[in-house]
């Protein structure tokens, strides 16, 4: 008899502080907003109450870049997923704050979310701003874009679809590079990096960053036809 190996996650639950305000906002806008994990494929439409190109954000951190491009792009629907208490409340009150009908919000792990609430071929774009780079050769196990996740993502995404990742970790740039390349059904719309798109948003800590001389690199790759 076999049993089934657990899956290594590639975030640790924190104890973080939460604010006053982070929690009012989990707290009574989550049953609004958000979305409870199921092991069912959401109907999108349903969901939003209309059609229209839907992009997911995988580690929306405190929801900054998350808001920021729902704002800009009123004609998207956006749906974000983080584990964090601190990070929901806060993108939950950003998007109360902005009057944001265009945001949902999952707080559970992104793997099972792919696997089970996310129908084949249904995003129009994936998001992976900045996730964890577990920079210790002991930690890089944890990392989340290796290949079985990616080729998940992949199938998530409809023919022509992007799949958009950012790091400031150059060796953690060169591994999404080189596992994003060795997707069969995905294809590089740069050379090797892209420059930046112009719907995400630069961050302080980005543009802090930048300001000593740190590189941060933008890998973005298509779902062939």
């Amino acid at each position: 008899m076999t049993t089934e190996q657990p899956r290594i996650r590639s975030y640790v639950l924190r104890q973080g502080r939460v604010s006053n305000a982070q929690r009012r906002a989990h707290d009574t806008l989550l049953p609004r907003l958000g979305l409870e994990f199921g092991e069912t494929a959401l109907d999108l439409d349903a969901v939003f109450g209309r059609r229209a190109p839907r992009i997911l954000e995988i580690g929306c951190g405190m929801g900054e870049t998350t808001a920021a491009i729902a704002a800009a792009h009123p004609e998207c629907d956006y749906i974000g997923i983080e584990v964090h208490t601190p990070g929901v409340g806060s993108l939950l009150k950003q998007i109360d704050e902005m009057a944001l009908t265009n945001v949902r919000v999952i707080q559970h792990d992104a793997v099972a979310v792919m696997e089970k609430m996310i129908a084949p071929a249904s995003l129009d774009g994936l998001h992976i701003f900045f996730p964890d780079p577990w920079p210790k050769k002991r930690q890089q196990k944890r990392r989340l874009i290796q290949s079985p996740f990616i080729a998940l993502a992949a199938s998530r995404l409809k023919p022509g679809a992007y799949l958009h990742a950012a790091t400031d970790w150059q060796e953690y740039a060169e591994q999404i590079l080189a596992v994003f390349g060795a997707d069969p059904v995905l294809e590089n719309t740069a050379t090797a990096y892209a420059e930046k798109p112009a719907y995400r948003p630069q961050t302080k800590f980005e543009t802090r960053g930048l300001k000593l001389g740190h590189g941060v690199w933008d890998i973005v790759f298509r779902r062939k036809p």
